[in-house]
């Protein structure tokens, strides 16, 4: 360009052959265009396409600048009426443009012929042209604005009064500079570089936007730290103002970008980066950071607390400050070991997520604590290893209720284990739907096996039908279940069981479950058919004896039970009779003198009630001899002995009387008696 003269400069711009060239800006986020910037080119008729970087020195050396802006505005203008109204033009203003005072009038004077909005002009102003002329450069930046064009500090970062110029001038946008972008993905320090340049923009409330955006991994590590905008070779190449329905047609409604063609950090489930975000943002990362129940902390590669919120610190009994900037093994030296495998693996990029650490807590009381720890792996932009993230949950309180629960559980396993009887539950329908290992040794079926209607296979033929109709029955009503039935044990034998069980309703009185248990009662069972067949042979025996008995309760005298043989001798029934005075009344005489009409000659009626001197006085009464009266009028003798039923504790629980009917007797010796008397007499008479 050095042969190039002003002469040739001044017939490229009379005839429009410095041309602006569009290149898209593009939405991070949702990779819709936002606008373009535009950029100069100067079509030579002989050399070509020539950049601006050698044309724009030439103008402004000629003085030829002002009519070089004044033709590309115009062009500007004129293609702006085939892009939307929401997308925005970024033109580049250069140093000698801003010391032109006739700048903002030219910019003013272009926008108005073209009816064309200056809200949607950015004006692109490098730190290097505000650092020539300060003074200058503010005051025309300022009326740039004034008049309704945005500003943009562009190339940033790549000198040395930057942030004196972001806090006097009204900047709308934060550009960084390309040099950083593209060497993000293998230049850790362009990437920080970067971070801390969008960082600084949001807390500024600036637009962020990226420059020499290449490639896909660039653009995910970009949205990653939180920039709003990108440009490059991605987005797409600058092109002349006839190519612009094609980029257009293109970006307006862009396909979204396959998972494949992402990079890891696009899907990361990563906050952004705390750098990049606004101040407000992080002071309530900071609010949650510290108000979360958790521990957390961050923890370098070199095993050092970075940061560490509150909950943490009171974990380890210490303050904050205490753990900033020392090592792990220095603040907490007892379960550095513990953690130490964990956080070398998240070093290396592996999880450990969920880890149950018990230790002793450091504090005066020295209980054992159980801490659940995950340890993550922290990653940059460029997906590096950074650090650690250690989240921390205080669990001591939920192991000791769950070994509480496990101990009460296994006391509950062991009752039921020992429990002679076996508890089980069924559903409404009668399904049964648990029940105790104790039925499986008792059967010899398993719980699987008996579940359902499977317990019925174990039960006695015979016993099937009726404890089935015994078992719907009680369903169908609600009441309780009580059965017995006959089970076939594991060694071949028949055992009698019993079932019982009651159903536990809902808030609407529907049964929702039955509970129940199973007994063995063959020993009870075998006891009571012993006892039948002692009681049927003691009652042979009772009624076969040819004395008569009659068996009476103490203390009241109640007549519980007499053999034939006293119904027969007394011609009365002891059935219908409610107490021995009642009975004796109408059998027994002698209990009641005063109903006694006539005794023996030689019977000794001195009041004695054998029956009830037995029961009061616990002896043996008799036997004694007695005239009984029958309704008929007919007499017969009958004689008594009584005698009392003592306990094993020695108390007097009833009475037994024995009678026997010694009529014939007791009449034949009358008989000799009178015989005899009758022989004496008249042996006296003959003499």
């Amino acid at each position: 360009m050095a042969a190039e003269d002003a002469n040739d400069l001044r017939r490229a711009l009379e005839k429009n052959e410095i041309i602006p060239y569009f290149q898209p800006l593009v939405e991070l986020r949702t990779g819709l265009l936002s606008g373009f910037e535009v950029l100069a080119r100067w079509q030579h008729p002989v050399r070509g396409l020539i950049p601006p970087n050698e044309f724009i020195p030439l103008a402004e050396d000629t003085g030829l600048n002002g009519q070089l802006t004044g033709n590309l505005l115009r062009a500007v203008f004129a293609a702006a009426k085939n892009i939307p109204d929401h997308l925005t033009l970024s033109v580049n203003i250069s140093l000698t443009q801003l010391t032109d005072f006739s700048l903002p009038k030219h910019i003013r004077t272009a926008a108005e012929q073209a009816s064309f909005p200056l809200n949607r002009l950015i004006l692109e102003i490098t730190e290097s042209a505000l650092a020539s002329n300060t003074e200058h450069a503010y005051r025309i930046a300022t009326e740039l604005k004034e008049q309704g064009s945005r500003l943009a500090l562009d190339d940033f970062g790549t000198g040395y009064s930057s942030l004196r110029h972001l806090q006097s001038l009204p900047f709308d946008e934060l550009k960084i500079d390309a040099s950083f972008v593209r060497s993000m993905g293998h230049t850790r320090d362009s990437r920080k570089i970067a971070a801390a340049i969008v960082g600084l923009g949001n807390s500024l409330s600036l637009t962020t936007v990226a420059e020499g955006v290449e490639n896909q991994t660039i653009a995910d590590m970009l949205l990653w730290l939180g920039c709003d905008l990108g440009q490059g070779w991605l987005y797409g190449r600058a092109v002349p103002p006839e190519q612009l329905p094609d980029v257009l047609a293109a970006r307006i409604d862009p396909p979204p970008v396959p998972a494949e063609h992402r990079s890891p950090i696009a899907n990361s489930t990563l906050p952004l980066r705390l750098e990049a975000l606004p101040t407000q943002r992080l002071a309530q990362l900071n609010a949650i950071y510290d108000g979360v129940p958790v521990g957390l902390c961050f923890i370098d590669r070199n095993l050092r607390y970075v940061s560490v919120n509150r909950r943490l610190a009171e974990m380890h009994h210490l303050p904050v400050a205490a753990h900033l900037g020392r090592y792990v093994s220095e603040v907490m030296p007892s379960v550095f070991p513990l953690c130490e495998p964990y956080l070398l693996r998240a070093l290396n990029g592996e999880a450990s997520n969920n880890l149950e650490i018990c230790y002793p807590d450091p504090n005066p009381l020295n209980e054992k604590r159980t801490h659940l720890i995950s340890f993550h792996p922290a990653r940059d932009e460029a997906d590096e290893v950074i650090g650690v993230s250690v989240s921390v949950v205080d669990i001591t309180r939920r192991k000791k209720a769950e070994q509480a629960l496990a101990e009460s559980e296994d006391h509950y396993r062991h009752t039921v284990e020992l429990n002679p009887q076996v508890p089980w539950t069924a559903d409404p329908e009668g399904m049964i739907l648990d029940a105790s290992q104790r039925w499986e040794s008792l059967t010899g079926l398993t719980i699987q096996e008996s579940l359902g209607t499977g317990w019925i296979r174990a039960l006695h033929p015979d016993d099937v039908a009726p404890t089935s109709r015994i078992w719907a029955e009680a369903r169908r009503t609600g009441n309780p279940l009580d059965v017995l039935y006959r089970v076939l044990r594991v060694d071949g034998t028949w055992r009698w069981m019993r079932a019982r069980a009651a159903p536990r309703r809902g808030k609407d009185g529907e049964i929702i479950r039955w509970y129940g248990t199973v007994e063995d009662i063959n020993d009870q069972k075998q006891a009571e058919e012993a006892l039948r067949r002692s009681e049927a042979r003691l009652q042979a025996i009772f009624d076969a004896v040819p004395i008569g008995i009659v068996i009476a309760d103490a203390p009241d005298g109640r007549v519980v039970m007499s053999n034939p043989r006293a119904e027969e001798i007394l011609r009365s029934s002891a059935v219908s009779a409610t107490v021995i005075d009642d009975y004796c009344k109408e059998s027994i005489m002698s209990i009641v003198p005063e109903a006694i009409a006539t005794t023996a000659p030689n019977s000794t009626p001195n009041g004695d009630h054998p029956l009830a001197s037995a029961l009061m006085g616990g002896k043996s009464i008799g036997p004694t001899e007695y005239l009984r009266f029958h309704s008929d009028g007919s007499s017969a003798w009958i004689s008594l002995t009584a005698a009392p039923v003592i306990d094993s504790d020695g108390k007097v629980s009833g009475g037994v009387v024995a009678i026997q009917d010694i009529d014939e007797d007791k009449r034949e010796m009358q008989r000799l008696s009178d015989l005899n008397t009758v022989l004496k007499i008249k042996l006296e008479t003959h003499r």
